[in-house]
């Protein structure tokens, strides 16, 4: 393939931060990987990854029209040749960003042959590649996982499709995904049941289904343990689209999910802000509800826009946004096995290679931002102390003897017929917080 030049973006340097006070649109204002914040490097906190399949494949299309994106070094071809080429171009991406991390769908990286034995050896190729651009530069897999909701033969779901040997098929593929995985020294593997759901009801075995997406899900763990794969396993939650109803539809729905089949010791979720949306939640929400479980573990780093009732997939850009995330990930100790992970797309209007820098920068610009600002929050400790505060009442006495499991609704009764009435005695004061908030973004 021909190229113009040895670089496939050879109007951006290596971005470096150069401050707040700093013009240039090819540096960071916010992010300086090794500035302290809490006594860690903000590139430990932050744990940046690009995604492959929108920045290195996403072709800018929509259902309205065709791709819009201006890729120089694309052939034209899905050849395993035009593959390796894509994987340079993503780490020099990559290593002029100074993100640490990547993640991919194995379909992403690599085509599909005439039959899975030569679909596995195409992958099998590129990883070789993967590996050598590792090694090279340093960067690490994240985590990966399978495309399973793209092909045709996916049409009714995967793990959940009414017929078996989709479920099979489904099975190897995921097999390899993991081996992949492992290979390429990945720290997590993400399932993300983008099929796995139903259009109508009328035409669906939801309790079969479900099942069966249990069983398979216990599959990929025994397996995993055959091969001595130790990264994390993550599920990703999404309500809805492509299909009505997708049965990871929110945090809450898979720690249940995960519960009533045994799985919760062996996944923790991967969330994103675009989803919560589509939820009718907050990101904020879906983390706590995560955290209290002890099962949050990875962030899908974007934002959808409020008034699009679709998964937009934007870039990050909300300094509120992200200091939410990061009071709620440096409450929790921190991201260890996962990280903030940009699955998000340029628009279709910003088409050209460097607009690929600007969106991440922007960003990561916007976490670093939040970090800091969520690190000040903590500092401080107003908004701490105040919750704290609010819940006094369970401190001591009657309210500790409850959370203890000591107290009966006999013993509480009569708490209560001795009390006489309570009313309100705490104000809420939602607008107070919020302008302590304000005060530090």
């Amino acid at each position: 393939m021909k190229t113009q030049s040895k670089e496939f973006f050879p109007g951006v340097s290596k971005v470096q931060y150069e401050g707040p006070s700093s013009k240039n649109p090819l540096a960071f204002k916010h992010y300086n990987p090794e500035e302290l914040v809490e006594g860690k490097p903000m590139k430990d906190h932050l744990r940046f990854s690009v995604t492959y399949w929108h920045t290195i494949r996403g072709q800018l299309s929509d259902m309205f029209g065709v791709g819009t994106a201006v890729r120089p070094w694309e052939d034209g071809t899905n050849s395993v040749q035009m593959a390796e080429t894509r994987v340079r171009v993503a780490f020099e991406l990559l290593e002029k960003l100074g993100a640490p991390f990547y993640a991919f769908h194995d379909r992403d990286v690599a085509p599909e042959g005439k039959n899975l034995r030569e679909t596995n050896k195409n992958l099998d190729a590129i990883a070789k590649v993967l590996k050598a651009e590792q090694k090279r530069t340093g960067v690490r897999l994240l985590w990966g996982t399978a495309c399973l909701f793209a092909h045709p033969r996916f049409a009714h779901g995967a793990a959940t499709s009414c017929n078996a040997d989709v479920f099979a098929y489904a099975a190897a593929q995921v097999k390899k995904a993991i081996e992949v995985t492992h290979t390429l020294g990945g720290a997590g593997y993400v399932f993300w049941g983008g099929r796995e759901g139903y259009t109508t009801l009328l035409n669906t075995d939801l309790k079969r289904e479900m099942e069966h997406l249990g069983k398979f899900l216990h599959l990929a763990v025994d397996h995993k343990k055959d091969i001595g794969f130790e990264g994390q396993f993550y599920i990703e939650p999404k309500p809805k689209e492509p299909t009505k109803h997708q049965y990871d539809s929110d945090a809450a729905a898979c720690l249940n999910f995960l519960r009533e089949y045994d799985l919760l010791n062996d996944f923790k979720l991967n969330l994103e802000t675009n989803h919560a949306t589509l939820a009718g939640h907050t990101m904020q929400h879906e983390m706590e509800v995560a955290i209290a479980a002890g099962a949050l573990g990875s962030v899908d780093a974007n934002t959808g826009d409020m008034l699009l009732g679709w998964d937009t997939d934007q870039f990050p850009t909300s300094v509120y946004l992200t200091t939410e995330i990061m009071l709620c990930l440096l409450g929790m100790g921190g991201l260890t096995t996962g990280g903030l992970n940009f699955d998000a797309k340029v628009r279709r209007e910003s088409f050209e290679p460097v607009d690929l820098f600007y969106a991440h920068i922007g960003g990561m610009d916007a976490f670093a931002r939040g970090l800091k600002a969520a690190a000040a929050i903590r500092k401080d400790g107003r908004l701490a102390e105040f919750v704290k505060e609010r819940y006094s009442s369970w401190h001591e006495g009657i309210g500790a003897k409850i959370e203890s499991g000591t107290a009966t609704f006999k013993e509480l009764e009569q708490y209560m017929l001795k009390k006489g009435d309570i009313r309100p005695n705490v104000s809420g004061r939602q607008e107070f917080l919020e302008n302590l908030f304000n005060e530090f973004i």
